[in-house]
């Protein structure tokens, strides 16, 4: 098991007017990865930037990049957000047909592999490759717009996919985005999650910083 659990920021959250500010706010707390969610307006019903403005905020953050590419024909643009600044690229299961060769893509531009599913999605359409994922996201909302509440039914899935993991001795990086906070990280991480995104619940707190280093602290004995 890693040590210790993942926070990653989620950038969807921040107010882009004063954005070099919060960005240097995340060098400065001890978030270990900035997420960032591309949106196409057609796998989901938002749109959000695209592999430009993600070379930009790569300048100024000094956090790796977690980039989820919440679209549909993802393959297509893989390599402008490698380029872009991406460590890890997450597509979704539900967008990609031929997802062993989407995964191998990534992999061929030297970045990490992440698989993201759905709240309706079931964890066992994951198992023809989970031997080859270096992330498994499970999306604990409904994907395209930031602050909405945590669908609880993601801890049972959490600990099925924690269970197919040890079963076949695996240890990729598990991710829960959406509506995580202080109310719910620690149940979180007991269901089996090692990285988590936290996007209203830190940009939008009286004081991130403090916010990011109250997630890192918790649970911090389930990771051990």
């Amino acid at each position: 098991m890693r040590n210790k659990h993942i926070i990653a920021p989620s950038v969807l959250a921040a107010d882009f007017s004063k954005l070099g500010e919060q960005l240097e706010m995340i060098n400065q707390s001890e978030a270990d990865w900035l997420h960032v969610d591309i949106m196409d307006g057609r796998f989901v019903p938002n749109i959000s930037f695209g592999a430009n403005i993600v070379k930009t905020i790569n300048k100024v953050c000094k956090k790796p990049l977690d980039v989820h590419l919440m679209i549909e024909e993802p393959g297509r643009y893989l390599k402008d957000f490698r380029d872009a600044g991406a460590e890890i690229l997450t597509v979704h299961l539900e967008a990609c047909p031929h997802l062993h060769r989407v995964i191998q893509q990534i992999k061929d531009l030297g970045a990490k592999a992440g698989v993201a599913i759905n709240p309706h999605t079931s964890v066992d359409l994951l198992d023809d490759v989970l031997e080859d994922l270096d992330m498994i996201c499970l999306m604990s909302v409904n994907p395209g717009f930031g602050g909405q509440k945590f669908i609880y039914q993601t801890l049972p899935k959490l600990r099925k996919l924690r269970e197919k993991l040890e079963t076949r001795n695996l240890n990729p990086f598990v991710e829960v985005d959406g509506g995580v906070g202080l109310q719910n990280a620690e149940s979180i991480l007991q269901a089996g999650a090692n990285f988590l995104v936290a996007g209203s619940s830190v940009f939008k707190s009286e004081n991130p910083i403090e916010s990011v280093k109250k997630l890192k602290a918790i649970g911090s004995e389930t990771w051990v």
